[in-house]
């Protein structure tokens, strides 16, 4: 009996474990995922030309550069993948 409450009490933690740790938002990790207006209204400010968002410019507004910049890591985020980046919560939702 006592076998089987340890290991269900380790079954437990190992699956509340990532739940936990996913509500503290920390430099570089995901965040919460934007709506498509919330998406939309952060890109018009971090980006008034409509064209890229570059490394310089983006620290107010993307979580984690690297993860944002796509598959090209071309040091700037296309309109493309600024929506990818907003599913992934990679944007922070930041009105200045």
């Amino acid at each position: 009996m006592t076998r089987l409450v340890v290991v269900l009490s380790t079954l437990v933690l190992l699956l509340t474990g990532p739940y936990a740790s996913a509500a503290t938002m920390t430099s570089g990790r995901p965040s919460a995922v934007l709506t498509k207006k919330q998406c939309k209204a952060v890109w018009r400010l971090a980006v008034p030309s409509g064209h890229y968002l570059y490394r310089a410019d983006a620290a107010p507004y993307i979580v984690n550069f690297k993860l944002a910049d796509g598959a090209d890591q071309d040091g700037r985020i296309s309109k493309r993948e600024f929506k990818h980046a907003c599913s992934k919560g990679l944007v922070k939702y930041t009105l200045r």
